[in-house]
């Protein structure tokens, strides 16, 4: 029999993390998602009118096939940025061209082409399975996951993968994101959870924080140096409170 996704859980509040390979992965899972069908359900409101609530949903759906370079991860913990906003109002557009789009690239990119959209680009969590090629991680490992999702199958992208042709933000340009009880990623977004962080704490930093790490601090960014005047507009935000603890450290 599948192991429903609280057993998983709860081997992993147990800390019985060896066990958590050997599980069998269900075939459906829940997610938050937001439909195609209603898209349009917003079209004639203000953005400051388009409730959320109404458009995001709490769905049971399929587990996707696991590829090569991924993995599939329980999810302990996640956040909400604005790319979920956005997704959940359709603003600037409604995400699923996004995911057309992706799905026209490969066969298995045609999976992230549904009729619904489980949202989120961040997570902490457990490793469930990893795909073929995959080394560094295996079952049982804890981990946090960043939101950039890359092929660098172009060369364009070697140096810097904002670079890559085929950059996107995972759970807003792809599917299977992480406000969900599991999570389809690539291997290559996968970082060690730190161990001094609880699951919610380690969830919550992802997208925000290497945002603003590369516009402040990367060579690809202000490469900030001590000494820099350095101006933060919106600084109480997500993005703005870590920018704000750069500059403080950097300095």
């Amino acid at each position: 029999m599948e192991a429903p996704v609280q057993e998983i859980r709860d081997a992993i509040l147990a800390d019985q993390l060896d066990a958590v390979g050997e599980m069998k992965v269900p075939q459906h899972y829940r997610g938050m998602t937001v439909h195609a069908d209603e898209a349009e359900m917003f079209a004639e409101l203000p953005s400051r009118e388009k409730d959320p609530r109404k458009s995001l949903h709490l769905d049971e759906v399929a587990t996707p096939e696991l590829g090569p370079g991924e993995a599939l991860v329980a999810v302990m913990a996640s956040a909400i940025n604005y790319n979920t906003v956005w997704t959940s109002i359709f603003e600037p557009i409604p995400t699923f061209a996004f995911l057309k789009r992706y799905g026209k690239l490969s066969p298995l990119a045609k999976r992230h082409d549904l009729p619904y959209h489980v949202v989120g680009s961040d997570l902490a969590g457990v490793v469930l399975r990893t795909g073929v090629g995959v080394n560094t991680w295996k079952p049982g490992d804890e981990v946090v996951a960043h939101c950039l999702s890359v092929e660098l199958e172009s060369p364009d992208g070697h140096n810097d993968t904002m670079m890559d042709p085929e950059q996107r933000i995972w759970g807003f340009e792809t599917n299977f994101g992480g406000l969900a009880e599991l999570a389809l990623v690539k291997s290559n977004q996968l970082m060690p959870k730190p161990g001094h962080l609880s699951w919610e704490e380690a969830a919550s930093p992802g997208l925000v924080n290497s945002t603003a790490y590369r516009q402040l601090v990367s060579r690809y960014g202000a490469d900030m140096k001590q000494g820099d005047t350095v101006l933060i507009w919106g600084a109480c935000g997500g993005l703005g409170s870590y920018a704000t603890q750069f500059a403080l450290n950097g300095g």
